[in-house]
This record gives C-alpha cells, structure tokens and sequence, in this order.
C-alpha cells in the first residue's frame, strides 16, 4: 500500500509513529510544511520537517514534543551573553548540529529536499519525508499592537508572543512562485489513500495545501482526515487562535467546512463531536486523543480502514 499524509509539526510527527506501526508494511510519503522554516543565526531551520525526522527516529523529547532528547543549551547561554537576538527562540546544542549542516549544504547548492534526504539517512524514520516545496515559501502574521500594524514571521508570532496578540491575517510569502518539491506531485498520484492528521489546519495542513499544484493533484484521491479539534477546543498548540483569524469557528465541524467535501472523503472526529456532518463526507466518531503510541496506532489505524473503505 502506498500512503500519504501531510503533517505538520508534534501533532503530525506523533500521528505519523502510529500510522507506521498500524500500517508496518506500507511505503509511506509525508509531505512536510516548510511555512514555518525561519533563518536564525545564520542558520537554516525547518522545525516541522525536524520534528517528524527526530520523532520518527527516536531521537525526539518527548515530554515537550520538540527538539532533541537529552539536550543542552550552551550556545543558546553563549549567545545570550554576547546579546546576540532573538533569545526569544532557543536551539538546543544538539539541534544546533543539523541547523549547520542544513545551511552548509543549502550555501553548496542542494536542494531542501535532497538535504532533507541526507539528513535522514541518519535518522532512519521510517518513511520518506518531503519538504513540501524547495522554494522558500514562509508564513507571516499581520498583527497590530503598540507599534501598529505590521507582519512578523510565524515564528515570532507563535513562540514569542505565544499568539496573544490576535492575528488579523496569514501571508505565506512566496507561495505564488513556488512549485511542489520534486516527488510530491508523483507520491500523491501514485498513493492508494491519503491520511491528514491532526495537525493545524490554518498554518500547517492549510500551508501545504497553498502550494500551487498539491491540492487539485488531492482532489481524485481518497483523503481521510483526523479532526485536531475535540469538544470545541484544539488538542494542543493553539489552533483555535489561528482558526479565528481566518473567521473560522473551533468546531470539528468548521474545521471539516474549512477543508470541504471536494477534498474529504473520511473525517475521524472524538466521541463528543458525533454530530458533525458534511455531505458526501464520512463522518465517524472514534476516540481519537493521543495519549500515547497506542492510542496513535489505533487511531490511524481507524483512519486507513475508513479510507480503504471508501476507496475511489
């Protein structure tokens, strides 16, 4: 079986572990959200595409989701000494390793997707991780505060100002010229079945689905998607502060509108959104939180008998 799923960063990355253990014979593609990726230091980071590869190769935290396991923060002490900015985004010493690699062999020419393909030649997740574009392609919030109205990388947005400042919109700059990395247009024309999992819908799922070409090459396959909203409120991160700002309700079901029947065959929701439904969608209520590799294989094992059942 040929599967693939577009994933953001911990919500995605834990997911994925659960659909390689349900699925332990298939050949499975995740094409990774790039909107997030910032320069800082001087060094290129991709913190979703890093998620997924750290996660899926046991070499993740698992307590908070992201990063390295047993990690340091030396440089990250140094550099605050030195005042050098932004002390608001903090690399752990290990981390800090395939930041520099990346950005070595961006500075020699490669590609983001052949790096990410050495990169996890270390890492052995398991799957084949794509970025979702080579181009870069970021994702700025336009804010308005004591400073007035302006835009800011995601990143400043999400983890300093940890979205208290409301977003008014979403700019995924580059996106208009941007082209799906080498692969992903041939994964998806050649996967049985297409799982979304619940990563967020605005900046993640919702960001790869911007790159021109990625979503009409969706449109004829079966796609099965896990609601990352349970009881009206996000599973973790803060989606719903996304959702607001493109006026959409933190419902199971405005999340399910947001993605539309066109493009949604299968919507896995918690037991407490039994209610949802969409015509021409599949709608089943299973307990779908994660609380541990368990939980996650059962649910994506859901997932892909839903989707073999409906199967175009």
């Amino acid at each position: 079986m040929h599967i693939v799923s577009l994933a953001g960063g911990i919500g995605g990355a834990r997911f994925l572990r659960g659909l390689r253990a349900a699925a332990p014979d298939a050949s499975i593609t995740v094409i990774g959200n790039t909107g997030d990726d910032i320069t800082l230091y001087g060094l290129r980071v991709c913190p979703d595409l890093d998620t997924v590869m750290y996660t899926l190769g046991n070499g993740i935290d698992e307590e908070q989701g992201w990063g390295r396991a047993k990690e340091t923060h030396v440089v990250k002490e140094e550099l605050a000494a030195y005042g050098v900015e932004p002390q608001w985004f903090g690399l752990g010493d290990r981390d800090f390793a395939t930041h520099i690699v990346r950005s070595q062999m961006l500075e020699a020419g490669y590609p983001l997707s052949q790096i990410t393909q050495a990169l996890c030649a270390r890492w052995q997740p398991g799957v084949r991780l794509l970025p979702m574009s080579d181009d870069r392609c970021e994702t700025h919030v336009v804010i308005e505060d004591e400073r007035g109205k302006r835009a800011i990388h995601f990143q400043e947005w999400w983890v300093r100002l940890r979205a208290s400042v409301p977003a008014q919109s979403f700019a995924l700059v580059g996106v208009d010229t941007a082209k799906p990395a080498p692969g992903v247009l041939e994964a998806i024309e050649q996967a049985d079945v297409v799982i979304l999992p619940p990563s967020n819908p605005v900046v993640s799922i919702g960001t790869i689905l911007q790159v021109p070409g990625i979503r009409a090459a969706l449109l004829p396959k079966t796609v099965v998607g896990v609601s990352p909203i349970i009881g009206g409120a996000p599973v973790r991160g803060m989606a719903d502060a996304c959702l607001t700002a493109i006026g959409v309700e933190t419902t199971a079901q405005a999340v399910l509108e947001l993605y539309g029947s066109e493009l949604i065959d299968g919507w896995l929701v918690a037991e407490e959104d039994s209610g949802v439904a969409l015509d021409g969608v599949r709608v089943l209520a299973r307990p779908i939180l994660m609380h541990d590799a368990e939980a996650a294989a059962d649910i994506a094992r859901t997932a892909l008998d839903l989707a073999q059942e409906l199967r175009k």
